[in-house]
């Protein structure tokens, strides 16, 4: 069987998407999120029912500044390629700018399945299991990852 690379992550805006200090980000997220599309071992990001990005979803977390980002890739190098390789990495290391970063742990990831399409649900519960219990083959971070054998990656 063969299993792919789920990884979500969220955190809370500082300010509603229309608010000025937000421009850049919003500006950017339908080219980014097309860059992901295309990138090579690209395989799914969760879309709200526009097919624009999961920013605009109701957010599962209680907070309506929430947002969540849901998608999978064929392994963990091509996205890493994507995150550190491409403009994505801008936002990366701006993401100050645009979201408050206190609170719990804001980045999961996961081994599912081909052809599993993992839920909004499903990336609370992984959030909620790195936190509790730190990284395991079943949630696990950047910091601390697991192959899709369940094995630690030294």
């Amino acid at each position: 069987m063969k299993f792919y690379l789920a990884q979500a992550n969220i955190a809370r805006f500082k300010a509603n998407l229309d608010n000025p200090i937000m421009k850049e980000f919003v500006d950017f997220l339908e080219p980014v999120n097309k860059l992901a599309e295309e990138s090579p071992g690209f395989v799914w990001r969760l879309k709200d029912e526009q097919g624009r990005s999961a920013s605009y979803i109701e957010s599962p977390f209680g907070d309506e500044m929430m947002a969540v980002n849901i998608s999978v890739w064929e392994n963990l190098e091509v996205l890493q390629d994507f995150v550190y390789g491409t403009v994505h990495s801008y936002f990366l290391r701006n993401k100050k700018r645009w979201f408050d970063l206190k609170g719990p742990s804001q980045f999961v990831m996961w081994w599912i399945p081909e052809g599993e399409i993992p839920s909004l649900e499903m990336a609370k519960k992984k959030l909620e299991l790195l936190e509790t219990n730190g990284s395991s083959p079943e949630a696990f971070s950047i910091k601390e990852m697991y192959n899709e054998q369940g094995n630690k990656i030294e």
